[in-house]
């Protein structure tokens, strides 16, 4: 399986571009649960040690059923199925521009939750148009055991977001272990509690908020995917749940520029557009390097030819 590696704001992106499974031509969602239903152990192999990590997050090219997108992709982490992925796309984007596939200029990319244009500005520089984004519930408190009532909005960004405005932990690097403590137990309290995306969708990502270290931008987060490793971007479909908020909070007006900070320091550029049903339609500008090319290979002599699993 041919691959390549590239980091967006230092979040992990492999980019299978040969050797994947053939999920055929369908729709794209249907495409999707295929590959988490038939070949979930084969993502897990691609992205878990001893090959990856679980901050990484994996993306199938597959042909578009969109006529005019240059690809369809599928994102995958070592959990499940993601529906979007901001920085994943930006790696997706920089990736294509190594191969010479695409160059500057604006391109369409089918996902299994929408199309999202994506502008090519520079080999690094990628600015994508997300799906439409928006909140769901305003300020829900939970009572976490260990912490007490936390208190956070519910939000779709690509992907279903817990939100809390103010951390309870300084969102500082020496405190990732206690803030990755604190955002499993919030997400074992929403479960606990019912609460959910729409149509009962899990709530897989948390993510906190509190001020920068750097004062020209406007915030910090901490984010928490699905696998239970920390977002080191300061995660696409997480900061345009947030533009959601903020708009419906009138925080941000329409155009106006955001400037998100990851918990290591790394920044997006976000701004929005009012959306057709209500919502934002995000734009999220961000930065991603190639750092590998590579040909996994998976020896049935191995034990661990699928992945380390604990």
């Amino acid at each position: 399986m041919r691959v390549i590696d590239s980091h967006t704001g230092g979040e992990p992106t492999r980019v299978i571009v040969a050797g994947g499974p053939d999920l055929g031509a369908g729709p794209l969602p249907l495409r999707a649960a295929q590959l988490q239903s038939e070949h979930g152990d084969l993502c897990k192999a691609v992205l878990l040690e001893p090959r990856g990590n679980d901050a990484m997050v994996g993306a199938l090219l597959v042909s578009p059923s969109a006529p005019d997108c240059v690809t369809g992709v599928i994102y995958f982490n070592p959990i499940a199925n993601l529906g979007m992925c901001g920085h994943a796309t930006i790696g997706l984007a920089v990736t294509l521009a190594h191969l010479g596939r695409i160059g500057p200029g604006r391109h369409r990319f089918e996902t299994p939750v929408g199309v999202v244009e994506v502008t090519l500005h520079d080999a690094h520089t990628v600015s994508v148009v997300n799906v439409e984004s928006d909140r769901l519930f305003h300020a829900v408190t939970v009572d976490v055991p260990g912490v007490g009532p936390v208190t956070g909005d519910v939000a779709w960004g690509g992907n279903w977001f817990f939100l809390v405005k103010q951390s309870p932990i300084a969102l500082n690097s020496s405190n990732i272990a206690a803030l990755t403590d604190l955002t499993l137990r919030i997400r074992a309290a929403l479960d606990e509690a019912g609460i959910t995306g729409r149509n009962g969708a899990w709530i897989d990502h948390i993510e906190l908020f509190g001020p920068p270290a750097d004062p020209a931008a406007n915030g910090r987060n901490f984010v928490l995917c699905p696998g239970g490793a920390y977002d080191r971007s300061p995660c696409g479909t997480g900061s345009s749940a947030k533009l959601a908020c903020l708009a419906a909070d009138g925080v941000l007006a329409p155009g106006e520029d955001w400037v998100q900070e990851s918990i290591i320091g790394s920044t997006y550029r976000l701004s929005y557009q009012p959306g057709a049903n209500g919502g934002v339609i995000p734009t999220i500008t961000g930065q991603a390097f190639v750092t590998g090319e590579a040909d996994l290979i998976f020896d049935p002599a191995d034990p661990y030819a699928k992945g380390i699993r604990l």
